[in-house]
């Protein structure tokens, strides 16, 4: 059986959504950093925060005194509605009135967003289902295990591109699936998907009735080809897409905690109720940043020329070594260390000998039900730093495995 062709996985527990930075702490705490350490575990942007951001909170300061409200100010509804129609070619202009929604961050939006999905979808035939990538991002299995439904992973291999194999979905599992996950680019590994790869999930979620909630915090960085949207091809009413965006990564900006949805208005809608009652609010001068940002270019392009002069570095330094292929989009690197004693084993000597802290891959998925975790033996860099530690990392790395 090859990978790409292993059963989707369902079921789980709580236990199967422990934060994987949790489980890497307590793999590297019998061991002391060999060298002075550089960390490329944590996907935190470091390149330098935007100079724009401090006049523009400095000039809404007082805003502060005020409680937001849930949808989002009106021109961040319009700065997001702007940049989406100028980003990506959509079947029509986004209504920023009701097909745009703020969000305290992506992440917390993604997993309500599971949880209106299962109002919105109704019945299914069956037990409902979430699918999501496998190796995927943790909130996404918090989200469908919150939601009630069953967590089917969906494995994501060098075989498939690193995107779910639709071909591999049955009737019956789409059937009972209340959404799916998608993240393009992909974390951990980087890849699009493509505008026929969206089409034809927007096919099936049609044909089903499910919801496509598309992660697309990582849209931003690239180095060759800009990474498309699923509301490209959601159709004139975006029905059943929502799309997901985050200034983290655009706009080094993690800790400000802005992003938004968009798309599907009905679901919105919906989705807006629950988070009146139970998400947290956006401070609105943080809301005004965020119209700065999504009406500047200029940072995000120099965000993207720092990223790319990491990525030269991984080409030279890395060369064909751990299966290693420059990724379509984002800025994480993902290596293929089973011949190196394997992703826990390579994880702790490049710690405990190097001073250089990466994440185990099968600490990012989870094993199908076939016992076969598509992240083991793999580990996942952040080139987050600067360019030179980036060079210094890669170099003890290799220095370090052969």
């Amino acid at each position: 059986m090859t990978a790409s062709s292993r059963a989707p996985q369902s079921g789980g527990s709580f236990e199967n959504e422990r934060s994987p930075f949790a489980r890497l702490a307590e793999l590297l705490a019998p061991y002391q950093p060999g060298k002075p350490l550089i960390t490329l575990s944590l996907g935190e942007p470091q390149h330098p925060v935007p100079s724009f951001v401090g006049p523009v909170l400095a000039q809404h300061i007082a805003e502060f005194g005020r409680y937001p409200i849930a949808k989002g100010i009106e021109p961040f509804r319009k700065a997001a509605a702007n940049w989406l129609c100028r980003r990506f070619s959509l079947p029509r202009p986004i209504d920023p009135e009701t097909e745009i929604l703020v969000l305290n961050g992506s992440r917390e939006g993604l997993f309500f967003a599971a949880l209106t999905a299962t109002r919105y979808v109704g019945e299914r035939r069956g037990a409902p289902a979430i699918l999501v990538p496998n190796p995927f991002y943790p909130v996404y299995g918090v989200g469908a295990r919150t939601a009630g439904c069953e967590t089917i992973c969906l494995p994501t291999t060098l075989e498939n591109g690193f995107l779910p194999d639709l071909d591999s979905l049955d009737e019956a599992t789409l059937a009972r699936t209340v959404a799916i996950y998608i993240a393009s680019p992909a974390n951990p590994q980087g890849a699009v998907a493509s505008r026929d790869y969206f089409s034809r999930l927007k096919q099936l979620a049609d044909r089903f009735g499910f919801v496509i909630l598309s992660d697309e915090c990582y849209s931003e960085i690239y180095t060759r080809d800009a990474p498309g949207s699923a509301l490209e091809c959601a159709g004139p009413d975006f029905a059943n897409v929502v799309a997901f965006q985050s200034l983290s990564k655009r706009s080094n900006l993690p800790g400000m905690r802005v992003g938004f949805a968009a798309g599907d208005s009905k679901f919105l809608s919906m989705f807006h109720e629950l988070r009146n009652v139970a998400a947290p609010q956006v401070p609105v001068p943080l809301q005004h940043v965020a119209v700065a940002a999504y009406g500047d270019e200029t940072h995000v392009e120099e965000n993207r020329r720092l990223y790319r002069i990491k990525f030269d570095l991984a080409d030279q330094i890395l060369g064909n070594r751990y299966g290693y292929r420059r990724p379509a989009g984002g800025f994480c690197v993902w290596l293929d260390v089973s011949r190196h004693g394997g992703d826990e084993a390579a994880t702790v000597k490049l710690y405990s000998e190097a001073g250089v802290r990466v994440v185990p891959g099968s600490y990012l998925a989870r094993p199908q039900p076939d016992g076969f975790n598509p992240g083991k033996g793999y580990i996942r860099l952040a080139l987050v730093q600067d360019g030179e530690t980036t060079a210094q990392a890669l170099h003890r790395l290799v220095e370090t495995l052969g």
